[in-house]
C-alpha cells in the first residue's frame, strides 16, 4: 500500500466524527477533499473502510482493524518526531494532555500560563469522559500525559504527585446544616446523596471514605458529571460528595457550600502521569516540569478560600 501519513489522519478523524463534513471541519479542509482522500486510501486497501447511510458513515469490519493500524503508525511517526527533537532540544510540535473530568476546572488555566511561556508548542487537550477512556488513549499512544488522581494499574506508567486534591461534601447554599459547625457524620443519615457514577475517581473515594466511618449514604441518583450533580444540588435535591475543585464559582456565589463533616476534606493527589515506555519530547518534559514546579501554588490558590470559608 502506498498511503500516505495525510490520509491516515484523514481516515481518523472521519472514522472519529463519523462524517465526511464534521472531519472537513476539524480538518480545515473541505469536505470534497477529504471524500477524495477516503477513496483513495479504499483504492489502495482494496477493501470500503466505511459503512454509508446518507451522509452518515460507520466503520466497517475491515475498517476498524484498519483504524487500530492507523493509529499506531501515527503514534509511532509522533515518538520519531520526538526523538529528533530531543536531539534538537527544541520545545515545539504538538502536545496532547489527556484529562479526567475532574481536572478541567484548573488544567486549562494552567495550560494557558505554559503556552504563555512556551509559545512554540501547539497544544491539545483531550478531556476523557471517564477514567478508562483516557487508559485506554495513554495505551493507544494518544495522549503525552495525562492528569490524573488514581494512576492506572493496568499498564506500566510512571506517575507523579504535584499537589493535593480535597474532596468535600456539598449542600445548597440555603441547606438547613450550613453553619451548623463540625457534623459528625451521623447527621447525614437519611439525606440524599446525588453522586458520582461507579469507576469513577471521585466516587472510588467517596466509598473509601465512607466506609472507613461506616456509614452508608441514602444515593438517589448517579451520574456521570460534577456538573450536573451540582445543578442537581443547587436545585434542592440532595447532598453530594465532589471534588472541591469543581465547586468554586458556586460556593463562592453561595449557590453551594462546603459541609463542615468529620473526615473532610478527603485528601486525595493529582498526578501527571506517563507510560514507562513513552520517550518525551521537549515539550512534553518542559510541560512535566511546569506542572510539577506550578500545579501546586495555582490550586492551593484556588482552594484555601473555600474551606476558610466554612462555617
Amino acid at each position: 500500500m502506498n498511503v500516505t501519513f495525510r490520509q491516515l489522519r484523514v481516515f481518523i478523524e472521519v472514522a472519529q466524527q463519523g462524517s465526511m463534513i464534521r472531519a472537513a471541519a476539524a480538518l480545515h479542509l473541505t469536505p470534497p477533499a477529504v471524500s477524495m482522500q477516503v477513496k483513495e486510501i479504499e483504492a489502495q486497501v482494496g477493501l470500503p473502510l466505511f459503512d454509508r447511510e446518507g451522509r452518515q458513515l460507520s466503520l466497517s469490519t475491515a475498517g476498524e482493524y484498519f483504524l487500530v493500524h492507523a493509529k499506531r503508525m501515527l503514534a509511532a511517526l509522533k515518538d520519531a518526531d520526538d526523538a529528533m527533537a530531543r536531539f534538537k532540544r527544541l520545545e515545539h510540535g504538538l502536545l496532547t494532555v489527556g484529562i479526567v473530568s475532574t481536572a478541567e476546572y484548573f488544567v486549562p488555566r494552567l495550560l494557558a500560563r505554559f503556552n504563555h511561556e512556551h509559545p512554540g508548542v501547539e497544544l491539545r487537550l483531550r478531556l476523557a469522559t471517564n477514567r478508562e477512556q483516557l487508559v485506554v488513549w495513554m495505551r493507544a499512544g494518544e495522549v503525552d500525559l495525562s492528569i490524573m488522581g488514581r494512576p492506572p494499574k493496568e499498564i506500566a506508567t510512571r506517575a507523579e504527585a504535584f499537589a493535593a486534591h480535597p474532596l468535600v461534601v456539598v449542600a445548597p447554599g440555603d441547606h438547613k446544616l450550613v453553619g451548623a459547625g463540625r457534623l459528625v457524620i451521623g447527621r447525614l443519615e437519611d439525606l440524599p446523596f446525588i453522586v458520582r457514577e461507579p469507576g469513577s475517581g471521585t466516587r472510588d473515594a467517596m466509598e473509601v471514605y465512607f466506609a472507613e466511618h461506616r456509614f452508608a449514604p441514602r444515593i438517589i441518583m448517579e451520574m456521570a458529571s460534577s456538573e450536573t450533580i451540582k445543578q442537581a444540588v443547587i436545585a434542592g435535591m440532595g447532598l453530594s460528595f465532589l471534588s472541591l475543585h469543581t465547586i468554586g464559582l458556586e460556593v463562592r456565589s453561595g449557590l453551594l457550600a462546603v459541609l463542615d463533616v468529620e473526615g473532610t476534606p478527603v485528601m486525595r493527589a493529582w498526578n501527571v502521569v506517563r507510560l514507562t515506555s513513552k520517550l518525551l519530547s521537549p515539550a512534553a518534559e518542559a510541560f512535566r516540569y511546569f506542572i510539577l514546579e506550578h500545579g501546586e501554588a495555582h490550586l492551593l490558590e484556588h482552594d484555601a478560600p473555600l474551606l476558610a470559608g466554612r462555617k
